[in-house]
């Protein structure tokens, strides 16, 4: 049976803290029972190996039980995490699911029926060779979200190498591929999920203090908000061994300022993506953004400037929409990056960069020079179309205090031409009074 590793080591230390959810700790031998009583939920709802299900869920003990035991029964999971905004109908009918199960936040299971079938040819593949599947979202920032299809048993094979048993936040969402990993490698190691009634700073260190929490995976935005919250001398958060940030490029000002707020934690840039799961990282030091990004499972290279990637845990294909690889199984990761060596040092996504009258500015850059400026609390680069130029650079800014701009827009532009080639200064400063966060705390830069 699929995962029955895992089960094994669940049975090894039936004691051990699995997950605590609201505060509540849930054992590994609570958790067994619970993945027991998920088979019995599955086989009394009729559901057929092969099968495409929705699991609307977070990270709760029995959501955990159900997507273990979904697995296990060789189903086709799409998981949603429980407070995304998305249409449900519209996701189940392009991963033509049967059912949607939605566990609630006290545990129990609640279903809908769709009428869609198994037809398309990734899932009826999985289906046919008995193998689970998982049908992951991207978050659609840059339009319609992308179905990617993975095959559990490829995904999963990594963590069938013991490491370090550890207490993790799940700061990343249920449904998202940094999720998924957290959840696995800390399960797969005997370790503790701790998890989150929400994402802002005080819930968050409140649930490093309580529970001893010694990993926090999050995104560089969040820590960016965490500094800028002046919430970090109101707990103890002397646990934390190891942060680990990814999703977007790190501002080297704000991994600065995080070295000097936690002298004693090891700050460990990660890189993943949907399409070929979360690579094994290395940062070249504590206060540095240049990594190494592999593994056993991963061969990478770099064409015009752009990462490629070759995995083993490789999705598939997307359900709506042409597969990404080349002929050869790599694929164009379209993040710009330095090379050094082994090191690379991301700049950004392509897709994000703003020319300037031919020349490249990269967002993540200025946004980095702008944190340095007094009174700025949070800061976004885009662009504004420029008759000559092509583009010009703009800076949305909040500030920790009031201001009067003109007197902002004076001390950034300063400052940044001090640190910056001319093209890529802020052109215009404009106020901005919402948080450019997705749900999915990555920095959003178009409206």
């Amino acid at each position: 049976m699929p995962l029955q590793w895992l089960l094994d080591r669940f049975q090894a230390c039936p004691h051990d803290d699995a997950v605590i959810w609201r505060d509540a700790v849930t054992t590994y031998g609570e958790l067994l029972r619970q993945i027991d009583a998920a088979h019995e939920f599955l086989s009394a709802q009729q559901v057929a190996a092969g099968e495409s299900v929705m699991l609307d869920a977070d990270f709760s003990p029995t959501a955990v039980a159900l997507l273990i035991a979904s697995l296990q029964q060789q189903l086709l999971v799409v998981p949603v995490a429980s407070h995304v905004v998305a249409d449900r109908q519209d996701l189940a009918r392009i991963a033509e699911c049967s059912r949607r199960f939605h566990v609630s936040a006290s545990g129990s299971y609640e279903t809908e029926h769709f009428s869609h079938r198994l037809g398309h040819q990734l899932l009826t593949t999985l289906r046919d060779a008995a193998s689970p599947g998982l049908v992951l979202f991207s978050s659609g920032s840059t339009g319609r979200p992308k179905a990617a299809v993975h095959d559990v048993d490829s995904l999963v094979a990594k963590f069938k190498k013991p490491r370090h048993k550890q207490r993790l936040v799940t700061f990343l969402l249920f449904d998202h591929i940094g999720g998924f990993n957290t959840m696995m490698y800390g399960l797969a190691n005997q370790g503790c999920l701790i998890t989150l009634e929400a994402r802002d700073p005080d819930t968050v260190c409140r649930a490093i203090e309580q529970h001893r929490a010694e990993v926090l995976p999050t995104s560089p935005i969040f820590l960016t908000l965490l500094l800028m919250s002046g919430r970090l001398d109101h707990y103890d958060l002397s646990s934390l061994k190891v942060i680990n940030y990814s999703t977007e490029v790190m501002p080297e000002s704000t991994l600065s300022q995080l070295n000097a707020r936690f002298p004693d934690v090891t700050f460990r840039q990660s890189y993943g993506l949907s399409e070929v799961g979360i690579l094994r990282s290395q940062s070249r030091a504590n206060d540095s953004v240049w990594i190494r990004v592999g593994g056993e499972d991963y061969q990478t290279r770099v064409v015009d400037g752009l990462l490629h990637i070759k995995a083993r845990s490789s999705m598939v294909g997307y359900l709506n929409a042409p597969s990404p690889f080349d002929q050869d199984g790599w694929l164009n990761t379209h993040d710009e990056v330095e090379v050094d060596g082994r090191w690379f040092r991301f700049r950004g996504r392509q897709s994000d960069i703003i020319n300037v009258g031919g020349e490249k500015v990269y967002p993540a850059e200025v946004e980095s020079v702008l944190f340095e400026v007094e009174n700025i609390a949070d800061a976004t680069v885009t662009k504004e179309p420029h008759p000559i130029l092509g583009n010009i650079v703009v800076a949305l800014v909040r500030l920790q205090h009031e201001e009067d701009l003109q007197a902002v827009a004076s001390r950034i532009r300063k400052h940044c031409f001090s640190k910056l080639p001319d093209y890529k200064v802020p052109v215009k400063v404009l106020l901005d009074d919402g948080q450019r966060v997705t749900e999915r705390f990555k920095k959003k830069r178009q409206d």
